[in-house]
């Protein structure tokens, strides 16, 4: 797989919704999102009010130790609860993570290049690269959208399965790339998961155009 990394003497497209998204063409993301029970209304609300009080203090465009910060801040919060398996935990069941892993697969080569993923049993983990044209806020819309009804279906519910927005990070270098996957190896590990509660995939390097 081709590597691509921000490159800060490029344009970087960024777009402020609920959370800072920064894009830029063929660069690698970390993308995380969750299930809508996986957190407590009470602490999105708290960590949302705290984000919003931090943003005001430090508007964007960010510099890397800032946006560091951030991270620092609420994703690695946010990580450290979801691993605590808060909610309904539907993606324990093997059935409805097939939904979420066949849906990487199908639209790896299509909407993105599939590097590595980890479906946990409340959210997911996923490193891509979105292919030209292929906005990644519309690959999450898709694929939620998909995934939603899908487990809907298998599971007899209906209503909002996932969390409106999601986490992302683009991939800065060599090195940060190479602690991403690490870092989704070791989720089930950390979070002392046994091998039937989550689902893990890792792109075969040796097959990739040297």
């Amino acid at each position: 797989m081709l590597h691509t990394f921000l490159d800060r003497s490029q344009p970087i497209d960024t777009c402020l919704n609920q959370l800072p998204h920064w894009q830029q063409e063929g660069a690698l993301q970390f993308v995380t999102w969750h299930l809508g029970d996986a957190l407590p209304v009470s602490v999105r609300n708290k960590i949302a009010a705290q984000r919003a009080r931090w943003i005001k203090k430090h508007p964007p465009p960010w510099d890397q130790a800032t946006e560091a910060e951030y991270f620092d801040a609420f994703s690695e919060r946010i990580q450290c609860l979801l691993d605590k398996g808060i909610g309904s935990c539907l993606l324990k069941n093997a059935q409805n993570r097939k939904v979420v892993t066949d849906s990487l697969h199908f639209l790896d080569g299509k909407d993105f290049l599939l590097d590595s993923y980890v479906v946990m049993p409340n959210h997911v983990h996923v490193l891509f690269a979105p292919k030209q044209g292929k906005e990644l806020s519309k690959i999450l819309q898709r694929m939620k959208r998909h995934t939603s009804f899908q487990i809907n279906k298998l599971q007899c519910r209906s209503g909002s399965l996932w969390m409106r927005d999601y986490w992302d990070r683009i991939i800065r270098s060599e090195r940060h790339y190479h602690r991403v996957p690490s870092y989704i190896l070791e989720n089930p590990v950390k979070a002392t998961l046994g091998e039937s509660a989550y689902s893990l995939w890792e792109r075969d390097t040796s097959q990739d155009p040297t």
